[in-house]
């Protein structure tokens, strides 16, 4: 059984820091290609983050360049997205996401998707 279980969302104020984790079970981790996208009400999912299977490529949206950084253990079969000098506007549901194969930031190209953890920044 498929399961991506995100953790690590809380309340944080302006320009501090978290650091979500994705536990990956059920299907072979070093093979896929894994991504961070976030929700908010209303809105569509928005990529936020990805890395490549190997974890030597990684690619980000224009508004998280510079303060989140993605990475991943294969052994642990674990995704990371380190986020520094939060704003509101990051406020959101965050999932974690996997695809076989090459990069996409293509919601409707992921083949699994977790439950979502909630983050929060307060002004």
């Amino acid at each position: 059984q498929v399961q991506l279980v995100e953790s690590g969302g809380g309340l944080v104020q302006a320009g501090g820091s978290l650091r979500l984790s994705c536990a990956a079970s059920g299907f072979t981790f070093s093979n896929f290609f894994m991504a961070w996208f976030r929700q908010t009400p209303g809105k569509e999912r928005e990529f936020v983050a990805g890395i490549n299977a190997y974890g030597g490529n990684a690619y980000y949206t224009d508004s998280v360049k510079g303060r989140f950084t993605i990475s991943r253990d294969n052994t642990k079969k674990t995704v990371y997205l380190q986020m520094n000098n939060l704003n509101p506007e990051d406020t959101a549901v965050y999932y974690c996401a996997a695809k076989w194969g090459a990069y996409s930031d293509y919601a409707a190209v992921m083949r699994f998707w977790g439950n979502g953890t909630l983050v929060t920044v307060s002004s």
